[in-house]
């Protein structure tokens, strides 16, 4: 008896990180069958014709916050997950700065509920790392989570960024179960009497922002956070690199050896410190847009792997929110998760890198660093079939007002991009097809922790952590009883 798929996408040019091929898909069961010429592909009870277009692995975001619980205003995982959707993002990892933050196992639990009930696309969570939540790794990684999100510096939601001794102390319990540690890395004691000063002097301008958050914070911060998984053995991962100063910390860690990586996002790359006087407080975003002399660094350090994926920090609020006159009253962070695959693929178009570039950036190594590869990350079989079909000729101006995020205002309104997802599949089934979001695919999107599979942990200097040098011994507990 022959098998039947239950789709196939026909046609298409199939991209992996090495090669384009012409190649249909089939899938089956949420997962791909076959990847091959038109004629081997078994009979299916579907076929959609996407000749001309190419046929990419779904973007994996590590860097998303949807703002759900506590401040569905902004965003929440419905629209926050559309929106995905829209941009070809099949799975997103949600940061835990809500209300409450994910920091106990009861407030995961219920974010595990909530987000499956409502999501489009597939998720994983992460739980905050912090001075009151050492305590509840062990819970909350048996809660499942992703990853953990530690904050060196403070941000929207005001997570309180613990001390270098608590650092220490949360990687090394942290380190024996694999699980990466993701680090807002800028050093808050700078930025915040930097903008005390500005206050005091009268300084809440936009570029006022820029001049709070010099790139020390985070040539400072990469560095003490990668001394420490040196030590500990820790896996970590550097959020939002914005200065080419930055990289500098990030590749002599890698020499090495420490299991570091690092993210940029759309907005360093193609925004500076130029526009700030066009979008004003708009662009407000923690870490800074920088001076322009930092793009053509951070574009070459994707191209050399120094930074190792793109992600967006989809940060939504409303446009009271980001109006404001005093930039240090404005919310920080912008939408994202829907335009970056548009602006990536501009940027392939001009010659800035190549497709199976783009595609390692945003899906095989995303996959590969958080375990998830070769489930996710790429279209081969056995695959989940993640996938986003994609027209690199096709043309649109970005509109805040189209967006399907709650969060309607942008600095990247009214750019001209060539290169927009046309379909999007989530484990085999469309969530969005033609530009238009299925209907049904509310609650279809389930978390990916159940499928991670990080490599064996190496912690080191066991013998000197924290719970080593004050564990009672035996013979003491003996001699007290």
């Amino acid at each position: 008896m022959s098998i039947i798929a239950d789709l196939i996408l026909a046609g298409g040019k199939v991209v992996s990180p090495d090669a384009v091929i012409e190649a249909s898909v089939a899938i089956k069961d949420g997962k791909i069958l076959a990847v091959g010429a038109a004629d081997a592909m078994p009979p299916a009870r579907e076929t959609v014709d996407v000749s001309g277009m190419h046929v990419l692995p779904g973007a994996i975001d590590v860097h998303v916050h949807f703002r759900d619980p506590g401040y569905p205003q902004k965003e929440d995982f419905a629209s926050g997950t559309a929106a995905a959707a829209f941009g070809g993002v099949t799975t997103v990892f949600d940061m835990p700065n809500t209300i409450p933050t994910v920091g106990t196992a009861e407030a995961l639990a219920a974010k595990h509920k909530m987000a499956s009930e409502k999501a489009h696309v597939d998720y994983g969570l992460y739980a905050v790392l912090g001075e009151d939540t050492i305590e509840n790794v062990p819970a909350l990684i048996e809660g499942g989570v992703i990853g953990f999100k530690l904050y060196m510096g403070n941000t929207f939601g005001k997570i309180a960024s613990p001390s270098t001794g608590a650092m220490l102390e949360a990687f090394e319990v942290v380190a024996p179960s694999g699980k990466r540690i993701s680090l807002h890395a800028e050093t808050n004691s700078i930025m915040e009497r930097r903008e005390t000063r500005l206050r005091q002097a009268g300084r809440t301008d936009p570029l006022a922002h820029l001049a709070s958050r010099p790139a020390v914070v985070a040539i400072e911060a990469v560095s003490r956070a990668a001394i420490l998984a040196e030590w500990t053995g820790a896996r970590i991962h550097i959020l939002h690199i914005s200065s080419a100063d930055e990289l500098r910390p990030l590749r002599e860690a890698k020499a090495r050896g420490v299991d570091i990586t690092g993210e940029t996002c759309p907005h360093y790359l193609m925004l500076s410190a130029d526009d700030y006087a066009r979008f004003a407080s708009v662009i407000r975003v923690n870490p800074p847009v920088r001076e322009a002399r930092n793009q053509e660094p951070l574009w070459a350090a994707l191209a050399d792997g120094t930074v190792d994926i793109i992600a967006t920090d989809h940060a939504p609020h409303s446009r009271e929110e980001k109006t404001r006159n005093d930039m240090f009253d404005v919310d920080c962070g912008f939408p994202g998760v829907e335009t970056q695959m548009p602006l990536m693929l501009t940027a392939v178009n001009a010659g800035r890198m190549t497709i199976m570039d783009y595609v390692a950036l945003s899906a095989a190594k995303p996959a590969k660093i958080w375990g998830l590869y070769p489930r996710k990350g790429v279209i081969a079989p056995g695959a989940e079939a993640d996938i986003a079909v994609v027209d690199l000729a096709r043309e649109m101006r970005l509109d805040d007002a189209g967006l399907q995020s709650r969060a309607k205002i942008t600095p990247f309104h009214g750019r001209k991009v060539k290169g927009l997802p046309v379909h999007a599949l989530v484990r085999g089934r469309f969530v969005m097809r033609d530009r238009t979001l299925v209907e049904g695919t509310r609650g279809h999107g389930r978390s990916v922790h159940t499928i991670q599979e990080m490599p064996a942990p190496a912690p080191r200097n066991t013998d000197q952590t924290m719970e080593s040098i004050t564990r009672v011994p035996a013979r003491q507990q003996e001699s007290t009883a």
